[in-house]
């Protein structure tokens, strides 16, 4: 088994992950100093969009005629066009005006937009294309572990931090899972041990124990739960004005953000939100109204929240956000998308060439379209995150984080 698990009933934590080395480490506060400084830790965040965002309505390509004709009745109006219009971005493209708080962020070149970009894997499933995605393997179901622990170099035990993988939530994100430690936190707010006597009875058997991984299993385990409850201690107030939406989406973002800035050794923390998959009256009285929009407003605010939050933070930050796959080209007879293709990521933060809309446009014509009914893929998601982990956190081995990949084409969305 490829890891161990060691989980605190009632705590609202879970550590994740296979101890490598021996013997026991200096105290959780030491290790802490040594994972952190003297420079502070470069953290790429990843946020999901469980249920395939509809990219097209998201990143509306109002440059394009057959968007029109395939949408009569979901298309968003051409920028300044009536009310509920696309907003501009570059005379081809436009965002969503439920997004609107993204747009400043664009046109200051802190937002860079990815499009057209997808899995090569040609599944509609929801459960195989979100696995194929967090495994960072498309098409390959065998894979164990997922791309975001893979992506954490590996770390002497007595320096790497307890903390260094985060995932927002009760259970690990597929794509934390893996030899790396990482930790599944449900709500930072609600943290606890319940049973303080307990744990350290516990404590003290895992430091006593003869088994080696089991002993740094438990000593990153209680390492962890201190850090956390040290963090928590701290009353936490968002930055620079930043006000988060009160979804769990926003929750989880400031959450993030509150570890990064706690200096405890994060380096990548994953969360994400669901509700995309509009089959059924994706919009409401008008295109920029109903289910599609309402999502979106959320998920605009939160991530606006974050970046403003972090202030000069974002510098040693990237937020990168994906879904599984976009949705038909062609609306469906219920006011809605089907299962698509190709759709659209967001990345922000340190060195990230924004106020560009990158990839290939593939189209809308019907001799364009893939399997005559989606938006073609013309820049491999692996593309994406492999730049940021190479370029970003600095891990070079990319055929580690994404085997078998061994062609990458990097977009330039970070400066070299």
């Amino acid at each position: 088994m490829f890891s161990r698990r060691l989980f605190l009933k009632g705590s609202g934590i879970a550590l994740y992950g296979a101890a490598t080395g021996a013997g026991l480490a200096p105290g959780w506060l030491a290790r802490a100093a040594e994972a952190t400084n003297p420079s502070r830790k470069k953290v790429l965040v990843a946020v999901f969009q469980r249920g395939a965002v509809d990219g097209l309505n998201m990143v509306v390509p109002f440059g394009e005629p057959a968007y029109y004709q395939l949408r009569p009745n979901l298309a968003l109006p051409k920028p300044n066009s009536k009310e509920g219009s696309a907003l501009d971005l570059d005379g081809f493209f436009g965002l969503h005006p439920s997004l609107a708080p993204l747009k400043a962020m664009f046109d200051s070149n802190a937002l860079a937009i990815v499009d057209a970009v997808g899995s090569p894997d040609p599944t509609r499933s929801h459960f195989d294309a979100q696995d194929y995605m967090e495994s960072g393997t498309p098409g390959r179901k065998a894979t164990g572990d997922g791309w975001l622990n893979r992506c954490l170099v590996s770390t002497a035990a007595s320096t790497g931090s307890p903390v260094r993988a985060v995932s927002m939530g009760a259970e690990l994100a597929r794509a934390l899972r893996g030899v790396n430690p990482a930790l599944a936190v449900n709500n930072l707010g609600e943290f606890k041990v319940r049973d303080e006597a307990g744990a350290s009875t516990f404590e003290t058997m895992y430091a006593a124990t003869l088994d080696k991984a089991m002993q740094e299993t438990g000593r990153d385990t209680f390492d962890a739960v201190k850090m956390l409850q040290a963090v928590q201690k701290q009353t936490y107030v968002p930055a620079n004005g930043g006000k988060y939406p009160g979804g769990a989406l926003g929750r989880n973002l400031q959450q993030i953000a509150q570890l990064i800035k706690a200096d405890i050794g994060l380096e990548v923390a994953f969360t994400d939100v669901g509700g995309w998959d509009t089959h059924v009256n994706e919009i409401g009285a008008t295109p920029a109204q109903g289910q599609l929009s309402n999502l979106l407003k959320d998920f605009g605010a939160a991530l606006a929240a974050f970046y403003q939050d972090m202030g000069d933070r974002m510098s040693d930050v990237v937020l990168a956000t994906m879904s599984e796959f976009g949705r038909t080209a062609k609306e469906n007879g219920n006011r809605g998308t089907d299962h698509g293709h190709a759709n659209v990521m967001f990345a922000f933060g340190g060195g990230i060439r924004g106020g560009k809309v990158y990839g290939e446009w593939p189209g809308l014509a019907p001799n364009q379209l893939y399997e005559n009914r989606d938006l073609a893929v013309t820049t491999d998601f692996r593309d994406v995150l492999g730049e940021l982990v190479v370029r970003h956190l600095g891990n070079q081995n990319i055929s580690s984080v994404f085997p078998g990949y061994s062609r990458p084409r990097f977009r330039g969305l970070i400066g070299t």
